[in-house]
This record gives structure tokens, sequence and C-alpha cells, in this order.
């Protein structure tokens, strides 16, 4: 009776480790899709930003993707683009660009951006 027992949670324990293995892979495809379609819309994006188009949402589109994909010296670049064009951002894109200054050893301009970034976002909880 015990070895029935044992014999039937051992099994059961081995069906649930498969079944939630699956799901884990099915998320790891959706990441890696996610991703290359990021990295699709972001080669269209670079060529157009190279021919000279300047937008202010193109610009924010590149720096997002190459600093969430942790190219932060393309980052700098395209975020350097953005704030040649306004400076009317949300702070966030301040502290995105200070940290790809950061990365690059430039530390006095990233420090200025910083500051930057606390003065806009004092009166925001986070």
């Amino acid at each position: 009776m015990k070895t029935t027992i044992i014999l039937f949670i051992t099994i059961a324990n081995v069906i649930s480790i498969n079944i939630n293995a699956q799901k884990s892979k099915n998320l790891v495809v959706d990441k890696k899709h996610e991703t290359f379609a990021n990295i699709d819309a972001l080669k269209t994006y670079e060529r157009v930003a190279e021919k000279g188009y300047k937008s202010v949402d193109i610009f924010k589109k590149l720096g997002n993707a190459c600093y969430y994909n942790s190219e932060l010296d393309k980052a700098a670049k395209w975020y350097g683009e953005l704030f040649t064009l306004t400076q009317d951002v949300e702070p966030e894109y301040y502290y995105r660009y200070a940290q790809s200054l950061k990365a690059l050893g430039q530390n006095e301009k990233a420090d200025a951006m910083l500051k930057k970034f606390t003065q806009l976002s004092e009166n925001k909880t986070r």
C-alpha cells in the first residue's frame, strides 16, 4: 500500500513538472518572438534616421529599443539626438540617457542629466 502511494505521488510530480516546463518554454518563445519583431522595427527606424529623418517619436523608440537590449552606446547616440531636438520629454528619458552615458564613461554629462531628472521628478511618486 505504501509503495502504491509513493508511486502515485512520484508520477503526479513528474506530470506536473512536465506541464510547468511546457508553459515556461512557451513564455521563452513569446519573448524571443517579441525581441525579433523589435529588432526588425529597430533596423527600419535606424535606416530612416540615418537617412536624415528626424522625429522625437523615432528617437524615443530607437533609444528605448537600444537601452532595453543593452546596447547602451547606441542608446546614448539616439537619446542624444532626441535631446538635440527637444528638452520637453518625460523624466525617464533623462534617466535612461544618463545611464547610457555612464556606461560610456561620460560621467559629467551623465550627472547633469541625473540632476535634471531629479528636478523633473521631484513631485512624482514612484
